[in-house]
């Protein structure tokens, strides 16, 4: 009886090394693909990806070429190698016409990650949407709609709109040569140098703002605001947060300022005219330059500069409002 267990025994563990034999447990495989494409005229690009970060870049060749790292992982029977091999020797890239879509058949990248490099004609529409990965573009003439679940989104001389999207992630913009719209759940917004407006709103992140051309609005629930340059309207709303502005409200530009909890900085030039009417329903309210006072109360000021013009409305339930000059 003895003899019977312990062969059954070792046939157990027999079977079990042929299973386990049978298994991948190697490194994950490694490759790369590259595709060219040509195009006459302007290109609309349109780009998913699971995994892995993309880097768009307009150039003067009038040609497209696709770079690809993939990584394929696996575990069990599952052996990356075959997928790897499969994925560089049919990449999920196709040309239409004048539109290349990049990475539209998910049911093949199961445990994929795919890197893209790519170049694009300069005259170029981008449509971007990842999962999970940084995503570059920069140099292309747009519109430029980006959209990411877990990654952080730098765009950078784009001459039209620019939509820019992520849950979870910081983005930045730059030279944008229309309007601008940039929303991060969870991240800090960086935007200078936009022609249009700008609508930036953050759940949880720092807004900051430089030399826009149009009006802005930024809205943040736990973060601060800060807006440098602004020559238009603004609305800067935080519920948790310190908000400063710096720029001129003089014509008949409207600024709203609000912040729950936090202290609100302004910043104008001496030659600015404008109506301010503040309030701070605990906190003191300051003025650091020639200002004419109309109505002034405990935690209430209403007063001009100059000869009026723009309206500045600011408005703090727990925190300092304070007016001073140009730094």
């Amino acid at each position: 009886m003895a003899r019977y267990v312990k062969c059954g025994s070792f046939l157990v563990l027999f079977a079990c090394f042929l299973f386990l034999a049978g298994c991948y447990t190697g490194l994950a495989a490694i490759g790369s693909f590259d595709r060219n494409f040509s195009i006459t005229g302007s290109l609309r690009l349109e780009l998913s990806n699971a995994s892995g970060d993309v880097s768009i870049t307009g150039s003067s060749d009038g040609k497209v070429h696709v770079h690809g790292d993939v990584r394929a992982s696996g575990f069990g029977f599952d052996d990356p190698r075959k997928r790897l091999e499969d994925a560089v020797a049919n990449p999920p890239v196709e040309q239409r016409g004048d539109t290349i879509r990049i990475g539209k058949d998910f049911t093949r990248m199961h445990n994929i990650s795919i890197a893209y490099t790519i170049e694009v004609p300069h005259d170029t529409e981008v449509e971007a949407n990842v999962a999970s990965g940084a995503q570059s573009i920069r140099n292309v003439r747009g519109p430029v709609k980006v959209h990411a679940a877990s990654g952080s989104i730098e765009v950078d001389r784009i001459e039209r709109d620019a939509d820019l999207t992520t849950a979870s992630g910081s983005i930045s913009a730059n030279d944008i040569g229309n309007d601008a719209r940039v929303s991060s759940a969870s991240g800090s917004v960086a935007i200078s140098n936009v022609k249009g407006d700008v609508r930036a709103t953050a759940i949880s992140g720092i807004i900051r703002v430089s030399q826009p051309g149009g009006r802005v609005e930024g809205k943040t629930a736990s973060g601060e605001v800060e807006i440098q340059g602004a020559t238009n309207n603004v609305k800067a709303h935080a519920a948790s947060g310190r908000i400063y502005v710096q720029g001129n409200p003089s014509g008949q530009n409207y600024w709203d300022l609000k912040t729950a909890s936090g202290g609100v900085q302004i910043s104008v030039p001496t030659s600015a005219n404008f109506h301010l009417s503040a309030e701070a329903v605990s906190g003191d309210i300051r003025t650091d330059i020639p200002i004419v006072i109309e109505e002034q109360g405990k935690h209430s000021l209403r007063a001009h500069m100059g000869d009026g013009g723009g309206r500045v409305e600011v408005r703090t339930a727990s925190g300092e409002i304070r007016v001073s000059g140009p730094r």
